[in-house]
């Protein structure tokens, strides 16, 4: 008869090799079976590895703490066990955020404050009588915030004579701008702009047509006749959407840095085109504190990079005389506009020289795209010649009405169902009442446009 293996005879390696397999918790479980069990779950390079997944920690800091793996994850899960779900994605975030300040906007870092304890997030939620979402405790124990200064951490726009620069606001500060008024109630402000007084906000309940934890720029309805009626442009549906995309964007170039400033214009890779030895390249910004849904009135600011080859030679300096546009519409109207010049220069181009200039337009629509040309002439022999500007779309972020014309919207097509008898039961969409790009065009006055 075969002698059965007993586990404590079993080798301590193919062992711990199998424990390295399990996660933390299932780690924790298999202490409590055996002794054995026990001693090699403690084992310090299995939570080296859990270290390292759940609270990003180095060799060096576990050094310093001067504890096992094993104590320092205690330590850590003790602290921070309620957001392990978040932590590693949102402190991996400000790790690459702070990096990358620290070499194209260093005065931006010293405006970060240093994390929010849990008893100071107990006590704002006390305050505002709000459980506050996970992820969003998470961030603010990593980083509350910055300090109210400009420039602010989560972008800024300047067009002409209005600049936009968007604090993140810490716990405290947001607290004291939390909303119970009509129209806004249960919403938490995340970002704040001295100049426009633009907020983004938090919703903390599900209530007034909003979605919980869904983050928008607020937008009065001009149209109600209830002044607290207000529309909604979303930027993310919840905290960790929210800042993890904008922190990509920032990090992977998408968006330029000018005088140490992070703007929030979007570059479609695609939207670059090379005429000879010119290219010219777009990215394109919307900016909600100039825009509305009712009456729809969305407006853009576009920049422009135009760039000649340094490679080009002498000969090919040309200068700029015209512009050429062609505007579609997401109703299919296409309009043409012509002009001298690109707001009121007229560049010359030289071997290596670029010229950029920022410019906007509003539209009735949602999106809409332009394309065009301009209308260059050689220095030396006058020739004229064409470069093209690719096709670049804009498009406003979706949108959500309030409740109260959701609610008077649903009711009259109710009441226009008999007499369209012909409509089909597939028109409609799984996205309720958020809108944006692919609508039908929304009724409206003309609205002017600057190009």
């Amino acid at each position: 008869m075969a002698a059965q293996l007993r586990m404590d005879q079993l080798p301590s390696d193919p062992l711990l090799h199998v424990l390295s397999f399990l996660g933390f918790r299932d780690l924790i479980h298999c202490s409590y079976v055996s002794r054995r069990l026990n001693e090699l779950s403690k084992h310090n390079p299995l939570w080296r590895s859990h270290c390292s997944r759940h609270w990003l920690l180095s060799d060096l800091e576990r050094a310093q703490s001067g504890l096992s793996w094993y104590c320092l994850f205690q330590q850590y899960y003790r602290d921070l066990g309620r957001y392990i779900q978040y932590y590693p994605t949102l402190k991996r975030a400000w790790e690459q955020l702070k990096s990358f300040l620290l070499q194209r906007c260093p005065r931006m870092i010293a405006s970060l404050k240093d994390g929010a304890t849990e008893a100071e997030l107990r006590d704002i939620e006390g305050q505002i009588g709000c459980r506050l979402p996970d992820d969003y405790r998470c961030s603010f124990r990593i980083h509350n915030g910055q300090k109210l200064v400009i420039p602010g951490l989560m972008g800024s726009m300047s067009l002409s004579n209005h600049y936009r620069s968007e604090v993140l606001l810490d716990v405290e500060t947001a607290a004291g701008g939390f909303q119970q008024r009509k129209g806004m109630r249960r919403c938490l402000p995340l970002t704040f702009c001295f100049h426009t007084g633009l907020s983004q906000y938090l919703a903390l309940e599900p209530t007034e047509g909003r979605r919980m934890l869904e983050i928008f720029y607020p937008c009065p309805d001009q149209t109600a006749q209830d002044p607290s009626a207000m529309d909604m442009f979303i930027t993310g549906s919840c905290f960790l959407d929210w800042f993890t995309t904008y922190v990509d964007n920032v990090v992977l170039g998408e968006y330029p840095i000018i005088r140490d400033q992070i703007f929030r214009y979007v570059h479609d890779k695609s939207c670059v085109t090379t005429t000879g030895d010119i290219t010219v390249s777009v990215s394109t910004s919307f900016l909600p504190e100039l825009s509305s849904v009712h009456p729809p009135h969305f407006f853009f600011t576009y920049r422009i990079r135009i760039e000649m080859a340094s490679s080009a030679s002498p000969e090919a300096a040309c200068q700029l005389d015209s512009r050429y546009w062609k505007i579609t519409t997401s109703d299919g109207n296409v309009e043409e506009v012509q002009g001298p010049g690109v707001v009121g220069e007229f560049p010359v181009m030289t071997p290596g020289k670029v010229h950029e200039y920022a410019s906007c337009t509003t539209f009735s629509t949602p999106s809409e795209y332009m394309e065009g040309h301009y209308t260059f002439h050689r220095l030396d022999n006058k020739e004229v010649f064409h470069v093209a500007i690719p096709r670049f779309h804009m498009v406003c972020p979706p949108f959500r009405v309030p409740a109260s014309r959701a609610a008077s919207a649903s009711c009259s097509s109710l009441l226009g169902e008999d007499e369209d008898e012909e409509r089909s039961e597939g028109d409609g969409d799984d996205f309720n009442d958020l809108q944006g790009i692919n609508m039908a065009a929304l009724e409206g006055a003309w609205c002017p446009r600057h190009i």
